[in-house]
């Protein structure tokens, strides 16, 4: 099948008019940006308040947390008693954010024996592995933190019970019918867990931790947020929703990022070639991906021996590591999405299905879940791409907008060994065997349960306007919006019936469309349309719509705003 770009449904989000009017009469502000926020929930004054003014004094108490108090108690009594403790986390940005706060802390105030294992990716698999318990019970350890994984650990959990090592679970993963027994669970996402915010990461789960820790230990509020860059960091490479405790944790972590970041991540910072401000979406772009990379492409141990390092040169090693680590991810990258798409465009009967699964044996498990994200943007379905690893078919799935990949993964259990993840994004473990059952059984499901109209991706607009209202003080209110993320993201828009000025719309790097548009009325915009050349032709002569965030460009000294175009179309 030939892969062409992908033709997308414009549509407006909703919003309660009345809601609009009561609110711009309360805020005096542009009724776009009043129903910007009523989109978001925000209809009062105090609600828009909280939103646009962030304070740490609206997180919750730790101590609602179901299993906290007795986390907390164990914990106490292990330093108490000089326990030797072992921190345990995932090999992604999450987890070894996570075993770098909660270990950090634990460091600061416990000179006792104190260690941290992070499996290895392809040795050893995603989550609490026999290794890393028999690691635990050979060193005499007697209690094990979980960060970011544990969760679905029952049978492991339970073996490292009965050999003396008490177990305490950090995850915010779904949980299963049948928990791990361990000493205690950590998790808003259990049933029977009244804490009123959901949607931590793993991070910010182990940050509620070293909170409750410090109140037991009437330390000082410095002790714990100090670790904001790391949990904000977090945040940003999870994906979770940044709305709640998770967008007063984001908003302080850039915040400290930015004024006073640890040594480590201004060290990454620098190598990112970040020299402005950076936000969350640099968190997620490039921070992020060098993080990851060295469990994708060696051993994520580095990663958290970058964030628990003080000394400066070995900062600067362990980072120039982690940069190499993934100029070589990118190239591996590269080469698979290019074998995979031909794949794509020479199987016709690929194009019928309703999901896409492939595999390749010799295709590197580290980056198979960039790949899979990069194949929907050329076939928008729920896509799996998977390689051979320690004797099993292993890899990762994506999902397109609106569909819960998990949940089809998980009628799928009967023929997987291990599985794991979120709405969009899960990981799956097979033995060779039952590879092609699985791709018939999981092409079944998403075929029978998925909404036909979710595989044509949609463009959600946040409101209509015209090129008159894109000014500084519209721009500035949106910019308190920041951080932007998943239930929060960056405001899109959209104006009708714009035209070309003066034939000053070109084509550049011929692949990008540079626009220079007018409403007709005097107002001259410009905007940067990327790798959308193939649109060029509806610019001229007649009248287009575009879709388009708001940024600034800064050229020769000068700031200016301009749209960064989604899409266009012609006006009629």
């Amino acid at each position: 099948m030939a892969l062409q770009q992908i033709i997308k449904r414009w549509a407006l989000k909703p919003a309660d008019k009345r809601a609009v009017e009561q609110l711009c009469k309360v805020l005096n502000i542009h009724p776009a940006l009043c129903r910007l926020l009523t989109i978001r929930g925000i209809n009062d004054y105090e609600s828009a308040r909280s939103f646009f003014r962030p304070d740490m004094k609206l997180l919750h108490d730790p101590l609602l947390m179901n299993g906290m108090g007795k986390a907390v108690e164990r914990i106490s009594e292990a330093v108490e008693w000089h326990e030797k403790i072992l921190v345990y986390g995932d090999y992604d940005v999450d987890g070894t954010t996570s075993v770098a706060v909660v270990y950090s802390f634990l460091r600061d105030h416990y000179n006792g024996v104190l260690s941290f294992y992070i499996p290895h990716r392809y040795r050893e698999g995603y989550g609490v592995s026999k290794q890393g318990v028999d690691f635990a019970i050979a060193n005499g350890y007697t209690l094990m933190i979980t960060l970011d994984c544990g969760i679905k650990s029952v049978e492991l959990i339970e073996y490292a019970q009965k050999n003396g090592i008490d177990v305490i679970v950090c995850d915010h993963h779904t949980p299963d019918d049948v928990l791990p027994p361990a000493f205690a669970i950590l998790n808003p996402k259990q049933s029977n867990c009244t804490y009123p915010f959901k949607e931590l990461s793993g991070c910010g789960i182990g940050y509620k931790l070293i909170c409750a820790l410090a109140q037991k230990w009437n330390l000082p509020e410095e002790s714990t947020t100090k670790f904001l860059d790391l949990v904000a960091t977090s945040i940003a490479a999870d994906i979770v929703p940044v709305d709640g405790e998770n967008r007063i944790l984001a908003y302080y972590g850039i915040k400290m990022a930015n004024e006073y970041p640890s040594l480590s991540l201004k060290t990454l910072k620098d190598i990112s070639g970040l020299t402005k401000q950076i936000t969350l979406s640099d968190l997620v772009f490039a921070i992020g991906p060098k993080i990851n990379a060295a469990g994708r492409m060696d051993d994520a141990k580095k990663a958290v021996d970058l964030f628990i390092e003080k000394d400066a040169e070995k900062i600067k090693a362990l980072a120039a590591e982690l940069m190499s680590d993934n100029i070589d991810r990118k190239e591996v990258d590269k080469n698979i999405t290019e074998e995979a798409l031909s794949i794509l465009e020479n199987d016709a009967l690929l194009s019928t299905k309703k999901s896409t699964v492939l595999y390749r044996e010799h295709w590197h498990k580290g980056v198979v879940g960039i790949v899979a994200s990069r194949l929907i943007d050329y076939c928008y379905k729920p896509t799996i791409v998977l390689a051979m690893s320690n004797g099993k078919v292993s890899g990762s799935a994506r999902s397109v907008m609106g569909f819960n990949v998990y949940e089809a993964i998980y009628e799928c259990r009967d023929l997987l060994e291990n599985y794991g993840g979120h709405f969009y994004a899960a990981g799956v473990t097979m033995k060779p065997e039952h590879y092609q059952s699985f791709v018939d059984k999981f092409e079944q499901v998403v075929s029978s349960t998925i909404d036909p109209h979710l595989l044509t991706p949609e463009i959600e607009i946040d409101a209509e306007i015209g090129l008159e209202d894109i000014k500084p003080a519209f721009y500035n209110i949106i910019k308190q919006f920041e951080p932007f993320g998943p239930n929060n993201m960056r405001p899109v828009f959209c104006t009708r019936n714009v035209q070309d000025y003066q034939g000053n719309t070109r084509i550049v790097k011929e692949q990008h469309i540079k626009f220079v548009v007018h409403n007709g009325r005097g107002t001259i915009i410009d905007g940067i349309g990327f790798r959308m050349a193939e649109k060029f032709r509806y610019t001229s002569p007649g009248k287009f719509d575009i879709v388009y965030t708001i940024d600034e460009n800064e050229f020769n000294g000068v700031t200016r705003l301009q749209m960064k175009v989604i899409d266009i179309r012609p006006s009629h």
